[in-house]
């Protein structure tokens, strides 16, 4: 398969950026974008120029970091991906794509497709975690926790903290993905001891790194690759207001 390919290049923060145009040829129908941008850095790196700069780790869905803009969808065509789960064979032969990285404030871009999420470890920091001191790990069935709950949670902690649901959201709000992080431990006994100082904290955070506000676009849910579901955000607000009171 042959792609046109318009890609973002930036230097670094200070420099404009702009769009430069590339054809790959040749590429296989079952290759993921990453491989597919692989083969376009290594024929970069033959010609003498620099390789698009573009973060990835596990290439299995799992961490997140691959994230990027593919024709204004973040992680590209498909439900429940991450950009390395895309592959080539969605896309029509000879397609033009266009990919940037996310456009957001508080995520500045370092170099190309990468760009500077320690905005969501910030927000981690303020409150998301649970610094009871346990010891020793108690007996599983010592806390009853309804199956209803655990299951929330667990598809609560399921959020990678990628930044599609910034990238989508008209607002650059990060309202799902602190949602997600409250929600996790605030569906659990061990979390509803910090639970009012938690959600303050990481709210207000969010709110100091320059994140917008929630609007209910619901963008966020639909390009989430794990699937968050807006109703952590409705959670999250109890919480907080819960905490007000």
């Amino acid at each position: 398969m042959k792609f046109t390919l318009k890609i973002w290049r930036q230097k670094n923060q200070s420099d404009p950026g702009r769009f430069v145009t590339y054809r790959v040829d040749g590429i296989s129908p079952d290759a993921s974008f990453l491989e597919m941008l692989d083969v376009l850095n290594d024929n970069l790196v033959r010609a003498g120029d620099d390789p698009v700069a573009y973060d990835h780790d596990c290439r299995e869905g799992i961490c997140g970091s691959c994230g990027m803009m593919i024709n204004g969808r973040a992680h590209g065509m498909g439900r429940g991906m991450a950009t390395c789960d895309v592959r080539m064979r969605m896309f029509e032969e000879g397609a033009e794509l266009t990919v940037e990285p996310w456009r957001a404030k508080p995520f500045p871009v370092i170099k190309d497709l990468i760009v500077d999420r320690r905005a969501f470890d910030r927000i981690m920091q303020a409150g998301g975690f649970v610094s009871v001191k346990t010891n020793a790990a108690p007996e599983a069935n010592a806390v009853l926790v309804p199956k209803r709950n655990a299951e929330e949670a667990m598809d609560a902690a399921a959020c990678i903290g990628c930044g599609a649901c910034v990238a989508a959201c008209p607002n650059s709000s990060a309202m799902l993905f602190v949602a997600a992080k409250v929600s996790q431990l605030a569906l659990l006994p061990q979390g509803r001891v910090e639970a009012k100082e938690r959600v303050m904290r990481m709210l207000a955070q969010m709110d100091k790194e320059g994140f917008g506000a929630c609007s209910n676009n619901y963008a966020c849910e639909a390009e989430c690759p794990k699937e968050i579901s807006i109703t952590h955000i409705a959670r999250m607000n109890r919480e907080y207001l819960k905490a007000l009171l």
